[in-house]
């Protein structure tokens, strides 16, 4: 059997967007392993997502979106004494997003916060049955910021070993869901650091930001980055519109994003990216040279940008035949 499937682990939320002036917003599905499933069906590529949603109204909104795009359900969790995340996201005039805080709860955690391993275990012949035809399995590290989730991304990581799963990590520091943790609060930030970066031990493909690569591995280099991780993943930074540097099969370079004067919002924009690489791993195979590198990375990059041309993470990702187009544009 091909395996041809991926499974995303970690929060699904609500992003709260702010407008230019502050003084309004528009909610949107967002958290970046929800958003990488979505990304994933847009191209024609299968996709499970497992967390864990508040039983509230944003959480019966995210799984009608989840729905809508025909992501794989089977693993979700619905809490009753958790609500759903609501992420404070400000924009500048540019575009660029920060994160702000998250509205106030009622309940002393948020649901992604307690993704629990027990009730994965409950389900463990359909997991493994699943497992047969996962080709990726992709996470961020936000989840480590709970030892409740935390536990739970490292019994999937076994399973997945055991099926011959490759995993792929996208750093995706927030420093803001630490900050604001009832249970990572008190950890410092050179031990946040160190727990991360022990994480990223079990990576076989790492994504990171520049400014991310610079905080946990003091490089941009991604050869000397993949050196300092026991299982030598190949790397790939990205830097806003600017050349994703990477290290990918033994072979290192830069590949130059294409632009547009119209950027909107870059939420999502990364798993965008990271969506449009691990689509093309899967359809066209594991790239082998220079040209098929560039090829993986230019269509990565062409998702990222069109998610960039809109409000929203999940509601600008590209479909399959719009990225194509649009990359037919650029030759011709």
């Amino acid at each position: 059997m091909k395996k041809k499937k991926v499974i995303c682990i970690g929060e699904a939320l609500i992003d709260r967007i702010r407008n230019k002036s502050n003084q309004g917003f528009k909610d949107f599905l967002g958290g970046a392993p929800a958003n990488v499933a979505c990304a994933l069906r847009k191209l024609k590529i299968d996709s499970i997502f497992i967390g864990s949603l508040g039983n509230d109204d944003y959480g019966k909104k995210i799984i009608m979106q989840f729905d809508q795009l025909g992501v794989n359900l089977d693993f979700l969790q619905l809490e009753n004494d958790s609500s759903t995340r609501v992420v404070n996201v400000d924009r500048d005039q540019f575009g660029d997003r920060s994160f702000s805080g998250f509205e106030e709860s009622s309940h002393s955690c948020f649901a992604d916060e307690v993704l629990s391993k027990k009730l994965i275990k409950n389900k463990i012949s359909t997991l493994e049955k699943s497992f047969l035809e996962i080709k990726y399995l992709v996470t961020g590290t936000i989840l480590l910021s709970s030892p409740i989730s935390a536990e739970t991304i490292f019994f999937l990581f076994e399973q997945a070993n055991k099926f011959e799963v490759k995993i792929i990590i996208d750093l995706n520091w927030r420093e803001v869901f630490w900050d604001h943790s009832s249970f990572s609060s008190k950890i410092s930030k050179a031990a946040r650091v160190n727990l991360i970066k022990n994480f990223l031990n079990h990576a076989n493909i790492l994504k990171l930001a520049k400014e991310e690569a610079i905080l946990f591995f003091e490089d941009e280099n991604p050869l000397l980055i993949s050196q300092q991780l026991s299982k030598r993943p190949d790397v790939i930074i990205t830097n806003g519109k600017n050349p994703v540097s990477w290290y990918i099969n033994g072979l290192k370079g830069i590949t130059e994003n294409p632009t547009s004067q119209k950027i909107v919002d870059t939420t999502g924009a990364g798993d965008a990216f990271l969506a449009g690489f691990i689509s093309k791993l899967i359809s066209s195979g594991y790239p082998s040279n220079e040209l098929e590198i560039q090829d993986c990375i230019k269509f990565a990059g062409v998702c990222g940008l069109l998610t960039c041309l809109g409000e929203g993470a999940i509601e600008q990702q590209p479909y399959y035949e719009k990225v194509n187009k649009f990359l037919g544009s650029l030759i011709s």
